[in-house]
């Protein structure tokens, strides 16, 4: 079994005096898919805010790499070769889709550059063909996709998604997916929240539920899906 590029162990997280994450530990390793679920408010996207070094634990450990990152920058995580697309996208709405694209390309922290303009592009046609406007001129999926490109332009061994789908039509979603299927199997390590219990264990090699800030389930996607009373009560499907 590979050794994990994220090895996150025991973190309690709080806002003020709301103790929101209650001793979560996560591992992902090389090349592998984690699916993280829960209904709303359950921590997730703490989770992946405190692997980032947006919010500190007060208590826990964070390693990257074997690394002790905890309570590091923000940029310096991401320099650890970790791509993250929030909530909200977070694109730069005053500027062109390929000054947004631009500023982000460089090479992986191995001298990558597998993933490059033209090929997020070719990704997403319909990023080329309003190559030109700015962020604020485009629509919520074409946004969602910008943001998903600008990720993976700066060459990531590690994609973190947060609900990349939500709010989306349809047909945008079913190319979101797909998107995520290439970037799997180009070997990127991928951490993925989402709502769409079916292609979040149709996709990940692991899946993980919180509940209040706990979790309540980890391991294969086929064990959760066997269980469909636990699994109604965790996730209300």
């Amino acid at each position: 079994m590979s050794a994990a590029l994220i090895d996150a162990r025991d973190l309690h997280t709080y806002y003020d005096d709301s103790h929101i994450l209650r001793g979560v530990s996560l591992r992902l390793r090389a090349g592998e898919t984690v699916g993280l679920m829960g209904r709303n408010g359950m921590g997730k996207s703490t989770l992946i805010r405190t692997l980032m070094g947006l919010v500190k634990p007060r208590r826990g450990t964070i390693l990257i790499d074997g690394r002790d990152m905890t309570g590091a920058a923000t940029f310096r995580i991401a320099r650890t070769g970790i791509a993250y697309v929030p909530e909200g996208r977070g694109i730069f709405a005053s500027l062109r889709v390929a000054e947004n694209l631009s500023i982000a390309a460089r090479p992986g922290i191995d001298g990558s550059v597998a993933w490059d303009i033209p090929r997020v592009l070719q990704l997403f046609p319909r990023l080329a063909e309003r190559i030109g406007n700015g962020g604020d001129q485009l629509s919520g999926g074409e946004q969602q996709m910008l943001a998903i490109a600008r990720a993976l332009v700066t060459n990531p061994r590690i994609l973190i998604l947060d609900e990349a789908t939500e709010g989306l039509a349809p047909l945008i979603r079913d190319e979101i997916w797909h998107t995520i299927r290439l970037v799997r199997d180009s070997g990127i390590a991928t951490l993925l929240v989402d709502k769409t219990v079916a292609e979040v264990t149709a996709v990940a090699d692991r899946v993980m539920v919180l509940v209040k800030g706990e979790t309540v389930f980890e391991g294969r996607p086929t064990a959760l899906m066997a269980d469909a009373d636990r699994m109604h009560g965790w996730l209300g499907v």
